[in-house]
């Protein structure tokens, strides 16, 4: 039973429980988005109408919600006359209901039956349950535009996995990609951009049309919509107070407008770190409030993600308003005037039942009270909030980068980063060795990111993804040793099957002997880094 993500335990019978054409789904109180789930995927795939039984019957997958087990842990068990799957709650029958469809094998994840297919179950008892509870994925759709399409698909990818996070990048220079009905100059200007970088920032490449997009307000209630079906919570990130260019020229105002001619300013066409970040003042406040009162009525997660990364302070060091403000406040310096502003955003949240959480720049000046961090820049961000007794997700860019390159060889297209091959990301250990019990409990779980500035289509993401998104998932769910003692090999055998769900899949991911000839971009520079990546 080639299995991924590893289940905690499992026992297998000899024989097979055959699904005939009468085979159909009882579902408890609580399972009835995973019976309507399993119709339409499971359907589809096997051509069986599964319709509803009742539970004295035979050939009978019966669906129900056990308290006593975990929230999302589940127990699935294939005997001989019919399959049951208890879940702790509506999300762990998921869980067991995604278990069953590997089980079935590849063409389970076909969109329709392949003709004289007879389809069976080895007969089996599963127990499992996730070690962490924030296990996710976060898409960069700003810097390359992903349509709503692309992202349901993402959403059904991440469910395959047992991933239950989608961190949703929807700002920054390059574009802004949800509209606000309150200022639809967003996205009717900060949504294109004339031209992109083909390449790494230094690359003397250019694509020379525009490119864009956004997502209506309606495709957002979708996208949600879609995702909670599948038991998946999405977390917007709007960025303050940097990587704020998109917003700036639709609204000029915004910025720095005594040290620049903000006017000036269009969607920025390349990469890296921008000088021009938003203007500390009481109308940029509230603005942001007026466009997080839409986002939260879009996005009812716990948490909105405000970015906070990567913020130069150059123009509040030049300017005459922001230096007031520093005076005014009675700050330090420019970080706690960032910490201010990050500060602000979290009162105002939580006065709403809503919690902020950014990248672990948000540390530096002070961190804001009741916020939670996104640790990227390795772990020490992570283990200080920890230690601070905040709420932490790890995701160390020099681990959980899956923009990162995955071999050191020629023909990787756009190099980029450290190499961080399936192996590395398989033995990532998301909490860190010097943490107490007591700090590693603020450890809510980990994320892999996908930064898209040189992913230009659907394709390009598929490849960077996977397989390492797989290895991922393993590491978010379940409870494997430690890192050095981790089976790989198992994990590979495990993975030359799985490798046949990702074909049925149609995702472009990288072959274990390197990337097919369309995958290349022979001639198009990236940014790689020799050596292995620090461990801090």
């Amino acid at each position: 039973m080639d299995l991924i993500p590893l289940p905690q335990q499992m026992e297998r019978a000899e024989g097979f429980f055959e699904l005939g054409d009468g085979f159909g789904i009882e579902a408890g109180p609580g399972t009835e988005d995973t019976a309507r789930w399993l119709r339409a995927t499971l359907g589809a795939a096997t051509g069986l109408a599964l319709p509803p039984r009742k539970g004295d019957e035979h050939d009978v997958l019966h669906l129900s919600v056990r308290p006593g087990l975990d929230a999302e842990a589940y127990r699935l068990v294939v005997a001989p006359h019919g399959v049951h799957i208890q879940g702790g709650s509506p999300a762990g029958v998921f869980w067991g209901a995604q278990t069953m469809r590997q089980l079935l094998g590849p063409d389970a994840f076909r969109r329709a039956p392949l003709p004289g297919r007879t389809w069976r179950l080895p007969l089996t008892e599963i127990r499992d349950s996730p070690r962490f509870r924030w296990r996710g994925l976060m898409l960069d759709v700003a810097r390359h535009f992903m349509p709503k399409d692309g992202v349901l698909r993402y959403l059904d990818l991440m469910a395959a996995h047992k991933l239950n996070v989608f961190h949703f990048h929807l700002t920054d220079d390059q574009g802004w990609r949800v509209e606000i009905k309150k200022y639809p100059r967003l996205t009717e200007v900060g949504s294109w951009r004339a031209r992109t970088k083909f390449g790494h920032r230094a690359s003397p490449l250019w694509e020379e049309k525009p490119h864009g997009g956004h997502y209506t307000q309606d495709d957002i209630r979708e996208i949600v919509a879609y995702a909670a079906e599948r038991h998946i919570t999405v977390v917007p990130e709007i960025d303050v107070p940097g990587h704020s260019q998109a917003a700036i020229a639709a609204y000029p105002e915004l910025g720095n407008t005594d040290v620049i001619d903000t006017s000036a300013l269009s969607v920025w066409d390349t990469w890296g770190i921008n000088p021009n970040v938003l203007a500390p003042t009481d109308n940029t406040l509230r603005f942001y409030e007026g466009v997080f009162e839409e986002v939260l009525e879009l996005f009812p997660s716990e948490f909105l993600h405000v970015g906070g990364d990567e913020c130069l302070k150059d123009q509040w060091r030049q300017s005459a308003t922001a230096q007031e403000r520093i005076r005014e406040l009675g700050l330090k310096d420019e970080d706690e005037l960032q910490a201010w502003f990050i500060g602000h955003f979290d009162t105002w949240l939580t006065a709403r039942g809503r919690r902020l959480i950014g990248w672990d720049e948000i540390l530096e000046g002070g961190l804001a009270k009741g916020a939670a961090v996104s640790s990227w820049r390795g772990y020490a961000g992570g283990v200080a909030a920890a230690r601070a007794g905040h709420d932490v997700v790890m995701c160390p860019e020099q681990q959980v980068y899956l923009d990162h390159r995955q071999d050191a060889g020629p023909d990787e297209p756009v190099p980029i980063g450290y190499v961080r091959t399936l192996q590395d990301v398989y033995r990532f250990e998301p909490v860190p060795a010097e943490l107490t019990p007591e700090e590693a409990g603020h450890v809510l779980g980990t994320q892999a990111n996908l930064w898209t500035e040189v992913m230009e289509d659907r394709s390009r993401v598929d490849y960077q993804a996977f397989p390492r998104l797989a290895a991922f998932a393993e590491v978010a769910w379940s409870d494997l040793p430690a890192s050095a003692e981790r089976d790989f090999a198992g994990f590979e055998r495990r993975l030359a099957a799985h490798y046949g769900r990702l074909d049925a899949l149609g995702v472009a991911y990288r072959p274990p002997a390197g990337p097919r000839p369309w995958q290349r971009r022979p001639g198009v520079p990236g940014r790689p880094i020799d050596g292995p990546p620090p461990n801090r």
